[in-house]
């Protein structure tokens, strides 16, 4: 209720929305689609198969804008800096994408997130325009506070039911989005997107555009709730989804799941096969082929043919064969249908073929989920529907990652994704990589978040991921201690070609719980260290001039020598894990790759600069103020050298 009459006009497409419901489109009459209705013989605008919405065109806008943003270290809010290979970025995930465009192109195995859903009550509209910053809207209408932070009541717009894009905006925030990650996948890399009922729909026809419909994998169904809810209207919703889409289809390989003991309950030894129990399956299949169309003799001598419609999926040859390798079975009186033997023993190493079905015995339910933030916050719950870090395991596992793959979440919310990839790794060995980016958005001041001093969601994901990382290396070396134990009583027995090997296995485990990364880069997304030159409207000389004036220094005010050293890191396509070393007056970044003078500079700094023969030298040009012929010399110096000089 929001205490407004209905007008006439309303009731009557009220009305009509009753009696012709598909002729609306978010809240508004589609005319095309009413005149085909009412039976006119009409052509369609544009008629094509296509997924089209209002400010689609806006979006491809949104895309294609370049960011001047960068991002800048937080070493005192991060967990083991300057050894760590896991990131999370601090920053608004659209400009944040943009960014690692350069540096992480075709290097992500794997893609999370848990985007809104789209719900009614989700807020995420940015009403982006393209003749200003994104700077300076928030300031036009206020949309951070006096800290700097986002506002969520400017920053974000409610995105009701009411709203007569509903729809359109929830893609036109999704579109360049996916977009922009399917250019970080590579080529055997997959994504994964959380969504519900909302929006599954549209979702899978905005995937299909950007992935291509052959590259769609499955849409998991993931049972989230344990038991219905009795205050249902209609019917109690018990299920969320997970698209899973690939980048290229032919060079994915799926992961195969565990054997379980259920699985291999199925299998038994009837017969006492000495190569163990096995499982029977029928041997006709629908589609003809005339080598498998014959007769076959029981061994009590019953002469069967294919069952009606169907033939055997064996030739005669391959049969007999079978047969002579006791592979057929005829049933416990030897005189039934003929089915093909499998054995456990030869599946071993196969694993299972996964289901679209996600079952919460498997992988959790959204009350796990729950639970798990809870006990790492003292039994305080800061965070609405985390999900489980089962259901991430599984996803990670049917993404089939192998060693040092780097997975990518740029919904972070809680940090269920670092923590996931935290906790496999350290029961596996694996040493699987994150980049986790999460808004600053605000916490409800009357939250219980916000007056534990969680300021806002990023706030909880970086101190969830602490408390994670904390847990799970007191559990790595509790597992160590349980390993060097194991390892004296084996040394203490009569050795043995097994107690040997199960040794040199118990110290490899151990080795690698010794060498799991626990920590985690902090990064956020700021203003370039550079100034950027500013379009100047109307002919205005006199700021003309002042522009030009700024730019006789290009390095911003609030620019450090550290926060330049990562934004150049970034634009030159390096990514945030390059090595950084620090000389007198430069920086090498992984080894001779690139070197940065950013401080001062001399000819003896120039010669000690091209003795470690990099492939690049970025210097900024003031630093050469004054010194034209070293400047020129620089140049010279550096060509001949077969070295790529650059200035800013």
């Amino acid at each position: 209720m929001d205490g407004k009459s209905v007008t006439p006009e309303q009731e009557k497409l009220n009305a009509l929305r009753q009696l012709l419901p598909e002729v609306f489109c978010e809240g508004k009459i589609d005319w095309e689609k009413l005149k085909a209705n009412l039976g006119e013989n009409i052509n369609f605008s544009n008629e094509r198969y296509v997924l089209n919405w209002a400010g689609k065109s806006e979006a491809f806008k949104v895309l294609q804008t370049p960011t001047t943003k960068t991002l800048i270290p937080a070493k005192e809010e991060s967990v083991y800096f300057d050894n760590t290979e896991n990131i999370f970025i601090e920053g608004e995930n659209l400009e944040v994408l943009k960014v690692l465009q350069k540096s992480y192109f075709g290097k992500v195995k794997m893609i999370y997130i848990d985007p809104p859903y789209n719900t009614g009550n989700d807020s995420f509209i940015y009403p982006d325009k393209f003749s200003e910053t994104k700077e300076e809207y928030q300031k036009r209408v206020g949309d951070k506070d006096d800290e700097g932070y986002m506002i969520k009541d400017g920053m974000f717009k409610k995105n009701s039911k009411e709203n007569g894009q509903y729809h359109s905006n929830w893609l036109n925030m999704m579109m360049p989005r996916l977009y922009l990650a399917k250019n970080l996948l590579r080529q055997d890399g997959v994504i994964f997107v959380s969504i519900d009922d909302n929006e599954v729909h549209n979702l899978r026809l905005l995937m299909s555009e950007i992935f291509g419909e052959e590259n769609f994998l499955a849409e998991l169904i993931w049972e989230r709730a344990y038991s219905p809810k009795n205050d249902a209207k209609y019917i109690s919703n018990s299920h969320d989804y997970v698209l899973m889409y690939v980048k290229n289809i032919s060079e994915f390989r799926i992961g195969r799941l565990n054997r379980t003991e259920e699985a291999n309950s199925r299998y038994s030894n009837p017969d006492n096969d000495p190569r163990g129990v096995w499982k029977s399956s029928d041997m006709s299949v629908k589609t003809y082929s005339k080598s498998g169309d014959y007769t076959i003799e029981t061994p009590t001598g019953r002469i069967i043919n294919p069952p009606s419609g169907r033939c055997w999926g064996l030739s005669y040859e391959s049969f007999m064969e079978k047969l002579k390798d006791n592979r057929i079975s005829f049933g416990p009186n030897q005189d039934g249908m003929p089915r093909t033997k499998t054995f456990l023993s030869e599946l071993k190493f196969e694993g299972m073929a996964p289901q679209s079905l996600l079952f919460y015995k498997d992988v959790g339910h959204s009350q796990e989920g729950r639970q798990e933030l809870k006990k790492l916050f003292d039994d305080n719950g800061y965070f609405d529907g985390p999900k489980p870090i089962r259901l991430l395991n599984r996803l990670i596992q049917l993404a089939n990652l192998e060693n040092n793959s780097l997975i990518l979440d740029f919904f972070a919310g809680s940090g269920t994704t670092a923590h996931a990839v935290m906790d496999l790794n350290k029961e596996d060995g694996e040493n699987r990589k994150y980049i986790c980016v999460q808004l600053p958005e605000l916490c409800d001041e009357k939250s219980e978040a916000f007056k534990a001093g969680y300021k806002t969601i990023a706030d909880i994901s970086k101190e969830r991921i602490r408390r994670a990382g904390i847990k799970i290396k007191q559990e790595a070396e509790t597992d160590i201690k349980k390993i060097e134990s194991d390892i004296q009583k084996l040394q203490g027995e009569i050795p043995t070609e097994e107690t040997q090997t199960e040794i040199e296995n118990l110290k490899i485990k151990m080795e690698q719980l010794k060498t799991q990364d626990f920590g985690f880069k902090v990064l956020k997304l700021e203003e370039s260290n550079f100034k950027q030159w500013k379009q100047i409207n109307n002919k205005d000389l006199n700021a003309l001039e002042e522009q030009i004036k700024l730019f006789i220094d290009p390095v911003s005010e609030t620019a450090t020598v550290e926060n330049m050293v990562y934004e150049l890191l970034l634009k030159s396509g390096k990514d945030l894990n390059s090595s950084i070393e620090k000389n007198d007056g430069y920086f090498l970044i992984n080894g001779n790759e690139m070197a940065l003078i950013l401080e001062k500079v001399s000819q003896e700094l120039i010669t000690e600069v091209m003795s470690k023969y990099p492939k690049k030298v970025i210097a900024l040009d003031k630093l050469f103020k004054g010194n034209d012929q070293l400047k020129t010399n620089t140049v010279l110096q550096m060509k001949d050298a077969g070295i790529e000089f650059k200035t800013i």
